[in-house]
């Protein structure tokens, strides 16, 4: 399936994606795709629907119908670094004993194709095309050989990120992370029997129409369930969380020399049989 949410930002409505490309809604069996509606359960009490009964909603997503996020109220959205080697090696770092860890808050989180903003001061913001896994049953000490057990699906996810803030002005990563409009998700959360294999897909992004990042999942350092398990010794994970696992090599970081985001450019992104995003960058 490919869960969606689709509306008016802070009104979204859920959704799912019909055969036909046609968003279907699903108000009347959940309230929204967050927390306890991914449980396990729920997904398969989603599954089972007949998509041709339910309302169908006007307009095309991604076309004239805005898509929100596709997880709502979000508790943690949590980042892995340098986590692909060939990305360590062009941003001049070692690949990591350890995930590196940091956070985008909340508040950074958008539809996949709403505007995304230059803060105020910004001289080096970036992009980062991200496979992003949804936790479905949260948990604490999470074997690594049960973790998948714990996923509901994956989304693509753009960790856009402002590379002064985060590597310049004394701090941790999450500075230059977490500015609001830093975290498109979506275009839609695609359940993981979609998904056969997630260290086999392709991921890539452009900006103005300039292929930057193209590469693939199989290259990640630490993969999925190894994350899982290892972020559950820190904290519990818990039902519509969000990890996004790091990025393949393109950045705007690596270039030479360097190239950043401007306003009025557009970025465009996606991975293969998870969907596009595409953003417009704008001043704050």
């Amino acid at each position: 399936m490919k869960l969606l949410r689709y509306g008016p930002a802070g009104q979204e409505k859920p959704g799912v994606l019909d055969a036909q490309g046609r968003v279907r809604d699903l108000s009347a069996v959940i309230g929204d795709l967050a927390g306890t509606a991914l449980l396990p359960a729920s997904l398969a009490n989603l599954q089972a629907l007949d998509l041709n009964t339910l309302p169908l909603v006007n307009g095309l997503p991604q076309k004239d119908l805005r898509l929100g996020p596709c997880v709502g109220q979000v508790g943690k959205l949590i980042c892995i670094g340098l986590n692909y080697s060939d990305h360590a090696q062009e941003a001049g770092m070692q690949v990591p004993p350890e995930p590196v860890v940091f956070n985008k808050w909340t508040s950074a989180i958008i539809g996949p194709d709403d505007a995304v903003e230059i803060p105020r001061g910004s001289i080096k913001t970036d992009w980062e095309v991200e496979l992003g896994v949804v936790i479905g049953q949260g948990g604490r000490y999470i074997a690594e050989a049960d973790a998948m057990a714990h996923v509901a699906g994956y989304c693509v996810v753009n960790d856009v990120s402002e590379r002064e803030f985060q590597l310049e002005r004394s701090g941790t990563w999450d500075k230059g992370k977490g500015c609001d409009t830093f975290g498109p998700l979506g275009p839609w959360l695609v359940t993981v029997d979609e998904v056969p294999n997630p260290h086999a897909l392709r991921l890539w992004l452009d900006v103005d129409n300039k292929r930057y990042q193209d590469g693939s999942t199989a290259t990640m350092v630490y993969q999925v369930p190894f994350l899982i398990s290892y972020l559950s010794r820190f904290m519990s994970l818990q039902s519509g969380d969000v990890i996004s696992t790091g990025t393949p090599p393109g950045v705007g970081m690596g270039q030479k020399p360097p190239v950043f985001l401007r306003a009025g450019q557009t970025m465009h992104l996606g991975i293969d049989g998870l969907g596009t995003q595409t953003q417009r960058v704008t001043p704050a």
